[in-house]
């Protein structure tokens, strides 16, 4: 019976994590629609079947919930900051992407020049997308229209403004369109020096919420198996609840932990794009 609840209880908190998970409204970038992968289903997977151990060698329903819970959200919390790391980079690279168009638009090229040629050569996080942005006006789509889905695709407050520039320079207002993509691609990497001192000052946070873990984690284990009888008022119902209360506290500092780890994006100045992407994406493809 401890097994059949235990194993319940991991797979129904399972799914209401990834429920509660956020997730953007209406159109998004690919590298934001995660949906639940492979990588989450074998979490999952290992969730559940840590759950059914922690339930049979305890026999306590709300080990096997706290268990469960614990292997699918800690690798995300304590784990290495990917995702600040992907924003980093994807910054860095809207600058130096900047910096190529200012560079080729001052040799007398064309926006359109200038884009196209700078494709093959943007950094890796965005290189994708100003490819197909080059692309876009050989299939018959307007600049304008192309640039607004690249600034919907890409989903970046810097490259909302970067795209802002050119599109008004598209639209024959260009003015000092390289002096402004100089100040922009400066801006660009000042906000990429600061999320690095922040990103930092951060890891250590990070090691020491590792190292708390890893301690009771360890502990919890040894006296397990080491000094059962020490663990034995835990069997009780009080003593579930009080366990369950525990829980429910390190549970609260996690998610605070993981919250105030989260650089906030600053408002996006293209975030409704009125761009019909089924009929760019269309074009795009039959260019290809």
């Amino acid at each position: 019976m401890p097994l059949l609840l235990g194993l319940v209880c991991a797979a129904g908190l399972t799914l209401i994590l990834d429920g509660l998970r956020r997730r953007p409204a209406g159109p998004a970038p690919a590298r934001r629609r995660r949906g639940f992968t492979t990588a989450d289903r074998t979490r999952a997977l290992l969730a559940v079947g840590a759950g059914v151990g922690a339930a049979l060698a305890t026999r306590w329903p709300v080990a096997a919930i706290l268990t469960a819970a614990g292997v699918w959200a800690l690798p995300r919390i304590l784990g290495p900051d990917r995702e600040s790391r992907q924003d980093l980079a994807r910054i860095e690279a809207i600058a130096t992407w900047a910096e190529l168009l200012r560079d080729t638009l001052s040799s007398a090229a064309g926006l359109e020049q200038a884009i196209a040629a700078t494709a093959a050569v943007t950094p890796l996080p965005i290189r994708a997308h100003v490819q197909t942005l080059a692309a876009a006006p050989r299939a018959g789509i307007r600049l304008p229209d192309a640039l607004r889905m690249f600034a919907r695709d890409l989903a970046d407050p810097t490259g909302d403004l970067v795209v802002r520039a050119l599109l008004q320079a598209a639209g024959y207002h260009g003015g000092q369109l390289t002096d402004c993509l100089s100040s922009l691609a400066s801006t660009a990497r000042e906000q990429a020096s600061i999320r690095m001192r922040v990103a930092t000052k951060r890891a250590a946070t990070r090691t020491t919420a590792r190292m708390i873990t890893g301690t009771t984690v360890a502990m919890i284990v040894g006296l397990l198996f080491l000094n059962r009888g020490f663990l034995a008022p835990y069997g009780t119902v009080t003593g579930q609840l009080v366990l369950l209360v525990v829980g429910g506290i390190f549970t609260a500092g996690f998610i605070w932990m993981a919250r105030t780890s989260r650089i906030q994006q600053p408002p996006r100045i293209l975030a409704n794009p009125t761009t019909d992407a089924t009929a760019i994406a269309a074009a795009t493809g039959r260019l290809a």
